[in-house]
Order: structure tokens, then sequence, then C-alpha cells
């Protein structure tokens, strides 16, 4: 008996793949997406208003667009009518415009049109929309994997709302995973076959952010393991390696390993060491860890190591963030890596970091001290005669645009936190910092 021969004998020759029967069938059921599904989220809104508009999801492989449109559909009662762009041509779509015709004049109910993957229709095929989209006949919602930018034409484009999905984590992915193990009627666990968590850790990590991949993926692991061994068995990492013919790195994404990984990725960026921040870094990824916790680990050493001796090091991490967005994982991962390497050989400060530790002592020793009434603001005749913005002086009125006045509490005149380092944009600052506080001490003699 083959693989597929088992499987037809325990689920019978209609056993919907497990990707399919997980597949949310309710808003409360999408994981990953909650700027979108969740309170206040566009999608989640425009069901509970029952107001569906035309929309293009962009989103990488795997991430939840064909089960948003799907629900969309269900949840508002319209009726669903699925393409694929890469199967239909223009025949199709005016097939479809047909029945949408009947069953509105019919019935009264909207049709919802889902073209998968509409980047692949051109130009005439994208064309045969434009009015039934506009006249509201139907509610087009596209899903693409391609920035809509260049592959859906301006005419379409300007008629519906571009509608971003983020990227699945891998914490999500693992999350979905547990559930199908776990699901009695739609899932594995009238099966009786547990699967360690490291063996899922790994099949997350080969997914590459796809959740379809990663439950096909479990199936056949599953369905395997139970030929060999029946029910009540048990999937070790060793046979998801076998499996997937690759071999996985030591990483335990909530122990020591995990810990021990991001230190040393932060501490050869603090040091100054390109080499050992890529190496880090990879090793990370490698194992499955979520590229944005990476990212915000780097933002982290950007104000906390580099600081104001490079302040555009915070700028290419943000824009790294962007890039990996904007590109996936595959060329986002270079984006990375060039941030990696900017924050590894920038000029290195942490007098930010220790000034800012310094200010919070002395707020929560000193409590709420009176701002100084010259730099107060005065909108009212009382406050004027109170003393307010009294002797203000504007900055841009005096030589080099520095105005000599006091800015603290007058309990704190005097005092200084932040001390520039000689390193970086900080060369700069220090030496601007000293000649202000000169022309201060020479006004003060006055």
């Amino acid at each position: 008996m083959d693989l597929f021969d088992y499987r037809n004998e325990e689920h019978g020759t209609t056993h919907a793949p497990l990707a399919e029967r997980m597949r949310p069938r309710t808003l409360a059921e999408v994981m990953g997406q909650e700027h979108l599904t969740g309170a206040g989220g566009l999608i989640a809104g425009a069901i509970a208003s029952d107001r569906i508009f035309p929309m293009v999801m962009w989103g990488p492989p795997g991430c939840g667009k064909t089960t948003l449109a799907s629900i969309i559909a269900s949840e508002t009662q319209c009726r669903f009518i699925k393409i694929s762009a890469v199967l239909s041509g223009v025949k199709d779509v005016r097939a479809v415009i047909e029945e949408a015709k009947k069953e509105r004049n019919l019935k009264g109910r909207k049709t919802v049109l889902f073209v998968d993957e509409i980047h692949r229709f051109n130009k005439a095929q994208q064309d045969a929309f434009l009015y039934h989209v506009e006249s509201g006949l139907i509610t087009l919602l596209g899903a693409t994997t391609e920035n809509p930018s260049f592959e859906v034409i301006p005419a379409l484009l300007s008629r519906v709302r571009v509608v971003t999905l983020k990227p699945l984590t891998s914490e999500t992915i693992f999350q979905v995973l547990k559930r199908a193990i776990e699901d009695p009627d739609r899932g594995l666990a009238r099966l009786d076959v547990a699967v360690d968590d490291e063996a899922l850790f790994h099949l997350v990590r080969m997914a590459d952010g796809d959740v379809r991949t990663a439950l096909n993926t479990l199936e056949i692991l599953v369905d395997q393991k139970r030929m060999e061994a029946g029910k009540g068995c048990r999937v070790s990492l060793a046979e998801a390696e076998a499996l997937l013919e690759r071999k996985a790195v030591r990483y335990d994404k909530s122990g020591d390993e995990h810990f021990n990984l991001i230190s040393a990725f932060h501490k050869s960026l603090r040091g100054s060491d390109p080499d050992g921040a890529l190496y880090w870094m990879v090793r990370m990824l490698h194992a499955g860890e979520d590229p944005f916790y990476i990212a915000r680990r780097m933002a982290a050493v950007a104000t906390e190591d580099v600081g104001m001796a490079d302040p555009a090091a915070l700028s290419m991490v943000m824009h790294a963030v962007e890039a990996y967005k904007f590109l996936g994982a595959a060329e986002g991962e270079r984006a990375l890596a060039q941030a990696a390497v900017y924050l590894a050989t920038a000029a290195k400060s942490n007098s930010v970091y220790t000034a800012l530790a310094a200010v919070r002592a002395e707020v929560e020793k000193g409590g709420s001290l009176p701002v100084p009434k010259h730099i107060c603001n005065a909108p009212t005749a009382l406050m004027k005669e109170m003393g307010y913005k009294e002797g203000y002086r504007y900055a841009h009125d005096y030589p080099g645009g520095f105005a000599p006045q006091q800015y603290l509490p007058d309990e704190l005149e005097g005092k200084s936190w932040y001390t520039p380092t000689d390193r970086g944009y900080e060369s700069i600052v220090g030496p601007r910092l000293a000649s202000w506080k000169e022309i201060i001490r020479r006004n003060k003699k006055k």
C-alpha cells in the first residue's frame, strides 16, 4: 500500500487536505492579520457594516488572502465566485458578469468575484472588469503576491483599495500547526499521533512563512509515520529532518539558545564585528527566527549603542524593515544584512542612552518641577500679566540661531546629562555644545 492508498483507505477518496480543512471559517479564527480582522480593522469593519468594497489583497504566499476572501463572502451572505487568472480568460470573466446580472435581477443578491493571482491577467483581461466594478455589479476581490502598483493597470487600481497582508510570523504558523494537531473534528487529534515541538519548529522554518505548505507537510509527515507505526505514535525531530531531507539548526525559540544567539548578535553589532553580526543573524534566520524580531533588536542597537555617533543608523534599520516587507524573505534578508553591517561598522556612542537613564533618575528624584515662566506660552491677558513668556528670546533672532537662556527648572539650572563622545557625528556635536555653553557663561557675566 502506498501513501495515497493509505490515505484513501483511512479517510475516503473525498478527504480534503489538512490545509483546506483547517482553513479559518470566521474572522475570529484568522491568525496573523489582526490589523485587518481585529477590532477596528478594515475588513472587520466592512463585514460588520455589510459594506464590502472592491479590494486587491497583497501579501506573500500562504498568508491568508483566499481565506479572507471566502470569509468576506460567507459572513455577508454574498454569492461567491472564484476564478484563477492562470486558468481563466476574458470569456470566463464575461460569463461571470452575466451570472452576476441574473443573480442581481432575480434574487437581488450581490456577487463577490475573487480573482486569484490577479497580476497574471493582461491589460485586456483587467479592462473587462472596469465598468462592472464601477457600477457595483460585482465586488472584485483580487489576490496577488506582486506589487499591485506594477501589476494592476492604473484604471483598475483607482477603483479598488489595496489591502496589505503581513507575512505570517514563525510563532503564528507554529500555533496554527498546534491547533491542527489538537483539533478533533477538522484536524489530526482523532488520529492519536503526537508531534514534538522541535519537529514542528523545523516544519515552520522549512515553510518559509507559507502556512499552507506547513500544514501540507505536517499531514504528509503524520500519514507516513502512521503507515509505519500505526496509532499512538510520536513524530520526532529526526523523522521530520529525514522527510524534509534537511537538518535542523539547534534553536529553542523560548529557551537558552534563543537568548544566547540574540545576545551574540547584539554584542557583535556593539563590538563592531560585521562578520560576527552576519553569522549570528543567519543562524537565527536559518533556525526560523522571526525576521522582525531581529530587526527590532537592530533598532535597539541603533539607539542604544550607535546613537548620535551616527543618527542615520536608525533610519537604515527602518528602511531595511520596509524593504523586507516590500521584497519578501529571500531578497528582504539582504536588506537586513546590509543594516546589520551598517550598524557594526558605524561609529558608536551610548551617550543618549546613558543621558536618558540619568534624566529619568532626576525626574524620579525631583518630581514635577515648574516650567520657567519665560518659556511658557501666554495665550491670555491674565497669563501675560503674571509674567508668562516675559523675557523669552527667539533663537532665530540671535547669531548662529542660539539664544542664551535657561530652559531647565530653576532647581536644575546648570545641570547637564548628555555628554557627547568624540566619535562620528558627536565629534561635531561636542564642540557645538561647548561653544554654546561658553556663550551662556559670557552672557551671565554681563
